[in-house]
């Protein structure tokens, strides 16, 4: 019997076919599985705290004198050095005084020859008055006696005068403090000549010292308003005290567009050197507590501002009310709670009762909402 040469082909062709079919009987549907989002979230918690800002500063004198000789000349000593303490009328730097002496006495021998003349004149006086008195000389000559003996009195007056201020003169040069303080600089060294008024010495006063920092200019006029503010050395921060903002610079610093502040610290604080660094604390507190979620937390659609909040597991679209900001959180005036959960991140990947996962939590689902720190987030 002849077989034809394609039954091979065809019997291949069925049991490729059968097996195939059999395969498809016997497998079972692939099962769904649930979409389950993970996100972070903080647990809502009231606040009653308004304002709450930090920063860093330096301890500075209130009041820091450069001072400078009177007259020019050249420095012969130096008695002060960085650091040194001094007292009201301590001399701080010698000028040579041989020029200024010498002028001095130039002006005593000009005093001593008015008085001289002045003596003279006045002996002339008496005796042209006798005269007049008897009729010898008339009245035109007695005034002029008259007037030369209140001109020789003016000379005197002059050089008096002359003679006092090449004395004081004589006086500067010694450098004194006119404030009991520290030296913080020294600006010139013996042996340099220097002009009247240059600074040589810097005097800081101690009774009265601040700290001075600087406030991103979206802080100020909130800042500014605060009675007091509490004050931590960092050299010792477990003793902090109140100080008072005493100046707030109209002018932003040109290089870290800033606005100075400068908080006056309680007198006779000891601990507080000058150039320590200080940490200020500005605090205060609101009349009712307020609930803020940071500005990630705020899903916009439309025209409404909404959260996400979870219950059970399941995202939940909630309405709120933003009352204001603060800093990089938002004040909720409604909508929410305190306790409630609010997704933080992931909030445009959400829709209304999808389950989602809370990133950093390992407890079960439902116990997830009762497992956030308040305030925290995750």
């Amino acid at each position: 019997m002849h077989v034809p040469k394609f039954l091979p082909a065809l019997t291949l062709v069925a049991a490729a076919a059968i097996a195939a079919a059999t395969l498809t009987a016997c497998s079972k549907p692939a099962e769904k599985t649930e979409d389950i989002r993970p996100v972070r979230a903080i647990v809502l918690a009231g606040s009653d705290i308004d304002v709450n800002a930090e920063f860093s500063g330096e301890v500075r004198p209130r009041y820091e004198s450069r001072l400078g000789f009177r007259v020019p000349g050249k420095i012969t000593a130096r008695r002060i050095e960085v650091g040194s303490t001094v007292r009201k009328g301590q001399v701080l730097m010698q000028l040579d005084p041989q020029d200024l002496q010498l002028a001095q006495a130039q002006a005593m021998a000009s005093l001593r020859a008015a008085e001289t003349s002045r003596d003279l004149a006045d002996a002339e006086l008496k005796r042209y008055r006798e005269l007049r008195r008897q009729n010898f000389v008339s009245q035109a000559v007695l005034d002029q006696r008259e007037s030369a003996y209140k001109s020789a009195q003016a000379n005197v007056e002059a050089a008096r005068a002359s003679y006092r201020s090449q004395s004081n003169q004589a006086g500067y040069a010694s450098l004194v403090s006119d404030i009991d303080g520290v030296v913080t600089a020294i600006d010139a060294e013996a042996g340099q000549v220097v002009a009247a008024g240059t600074p040589v010495v810097r005097v800081a006063r101690t009774d009265e010292k601040e700290v001075v920092f600087g406030v991103p200019e979206d802080q100020v006029e909130q800042l500014r308003k605060l009675p007091s503010v509490t004050v931590r050395l960092w050299a010792d921060p477990q003793n902090p005290f109140k100080g008072t903002i005493r100046e707030v610079s109209p002018v932003a610093d040109p290089a870290t567009r800033t606005y100075a502040f400068k908080v006056a610290l309680p007198p006779g604080l000891n601990q507080a050197k000058l150039g320590m660094t200080a940490v200020v604390q500005f605090e205060s507190r609101a009349k009712e507590p307020r609930i803020k979620v940071p500005l990630t937390s705020l899903y916009h659609e439309k025209n409404a501002t909404s959260v996400w909040v979870v219950e059970g597991g399941v995202a939940k679209l909630v309405p709120v009310t933003v009352a204001g900001a603060d800093g990089n959180e938002l004040i909720l005036a409604s909508g929410v709670k305190a306790g409630q959960t609010v997704v933080t991140a992931g909030v445009h990947l959400l829709k209304p009762g999808q389950r989602v996962r809370i990133l950093g939590n390992d407890l079960p689902q439902d116990k997830q909402d009762k497992a956030v720190p308040a305030g925290a987030a995750r």
